[in-house]
């Protein structure tokens, strides 16, 4: 899709605080999607444009 070892990750301010505990990194790529992968394991990666994006964020916050 795009080349991930050229964009800049960004860790999600509510991880773990531990080094690489439960982190979740995301990157804006390229062509208008988005890249999220786990500190923990970087060599997988999931792609989402902005809306399934959004639609994730909205499922995870859902209140159970």
């Amino acid at each position: 899709m795009y080349p991930l070892n050229s964009i800049e990750w960004q860790k999600s301010s509510f991880s773990g605080g531990g080094e690489g505990a439960e982190c979740l990194e995301v990157s804006q790529g390229g062509h208008g999607y988005h890249a999220l992968r786990e500190s923990d394991d970087q060599d997988i990666h999931v792609h989402a444009s902005p809306a399934a994006l959004a639609g994730l964020i909205r499922h995870v916050k859902r209140p159970r």
